[in-house]
């Protein structure tokens, strides 16, 4: 078992918590984080982009001229994808990108981040995050007491601390998440990441 110093919001050490060495110990497969990146990226995707065809184009759908006797070439539609400002043929259409990933893929590829992040010293585990308001300030003495104000910063908690979750919202560098919402993506986006022993507690209960 590793161990992991808890400390208070104040920066002071208050205790220890035992780590996993399944979780946070895991060999980096920088592959497999590729792959599970492309996978949420993936499904991320709203796919709501489209062109018309010659039956959601508007125009008359008039007969130009007779069929023979013209000379011309027949022509039946002005919405045919011949003419200018017709329609398109097999342009692209609303289509669901997401595709399904091997559930203990996606959490080796977790376990890989987090473990590089906590040898690197990149996790710091706090007993609790209780602020005094809801205001930005103090989301940003917080991180000033842990000399991280100029970092991008992951803070995993619960949504019931609503004082946190409305106190980071504002700072562009910086996402208070619930523990059940950490992923990926955001793990390899932020710099450090900053977990409750509730949230690590409930973490593992998944990642083991």
């Amino acid at each position: 078992m590793l161990k992991s110093t808890v400390y208070n919001i104040e920066n002071h050490p208050v205790s220890e918590i035992e780590l996993p060495e399944s979780v946070f110990d895991y060999p980096l497969n920088e592959h497999l984080i590729w792959e599970a990146v492309k996978n949420y990226r993936a499904n991320q995707r709203s796919g709501n982009h489209a062109t018309k065809n010659r039956a959601k184009v508007a125009g008359s759908g008039k007969k130009l001229w007779r069929q023979k006797g013209t000379g011309r070439a027949r022509m039946g539609s002005a919405r045919s994808p011949l003419r200018r400002k017709g329609g398109t043929v097999f342009g692209p259409q609303p289509r669901d990108y997401s595709y399904s990933m091997p559930k203990k893929a996606r959490r080796n590829a977790l376990k890989s981040v987090l473990s590089d992040k906590y040898r690197n010293q990149m996790i710091c585990v706090l007993d609790q995050i209780q602020l005094e308001s809801h205001k930005t300030r103090e989301t940003q003495n917080l991180l000033s007491r842990f000399e991280a104000s100029g970092q991008t910063v992951l803070i995993v908690d619960s949504h019931n601390n609503e004082q946190l979750m409305l106190s980071a919202r504002n700072l562009p560098n910086v996402k208070a998440i619930d523990y059940t919402e950490i992923n990926i993506y955001d793990s390899l986006k932020y710099h450090r990441i900053m977990m409750t022993v509730d949230a690590v507690n409930s973490l593992l209960e998944v990642l083991k």
